[in-house]
């Protein structure tokens, strides 16, 4: 599949992974205790959203990383992307309250996906064509 045609369906992904992830992490502290009550008391389980945190990891790797690497050759959507997943480790790690981890997490999610969206817009911007040219033999 031609990766100018994949990059925006893959940034696409990854900007709802992680706006999916920052309001999960920003509402289930908050919807705690009436999860089960509803039958989504699963949402609340660790695995779930360490699996939403590496789901979003892997997405944001594999389009940032081959966008920088393909078309824009621009830091700034890696940086961001860093410094996203930096904020959510640093929420899990050191919030000491569920209140604190509910407010830091979420801008981690939203950091990441700003810099899907910054990537899209990048690879949007990039118009000319990568591939390379063979000359062709004259005879």
């Amino acid at each position: 599949m031609d990766f100018q045609k994949l990059s925006p369906r893959l940034d696409n992904i990854g900007i709802t992974a992680s706006t999916l992830c920052a309001v999960h992490c920003a509402v289930v502290p908050l919807l705690f205790t009436s999860l089960p009550l509803v039958g989504l008391g699963f949402l609340a389980n660790a695995w779930v959203e360490w699996g939403m945190i590496i789901f979003a990891l892997a997405i944001g790797i594999y389009s940032i990383g081959l966008s920088y690497k393909r078309t824009h050759h621009r830091l700034v959507p890696l940086m961001m992307l860093v410094l996203g997943f930096a904020i959510i480790m640093g929420g899990h790690a050191f919030a000491t309250t569920g209140k604190m981890e509910a407010m830091i997490v979420p801008f981690g999610g939203l950091m990441i996906a700003a810099a899907h969206y910054v990537n899209y817009r990048y690879t949007g911007a990039c118009n000319h064509d990568h591939k390379t040219y063979k000359l062709k033999k004259v005879e």
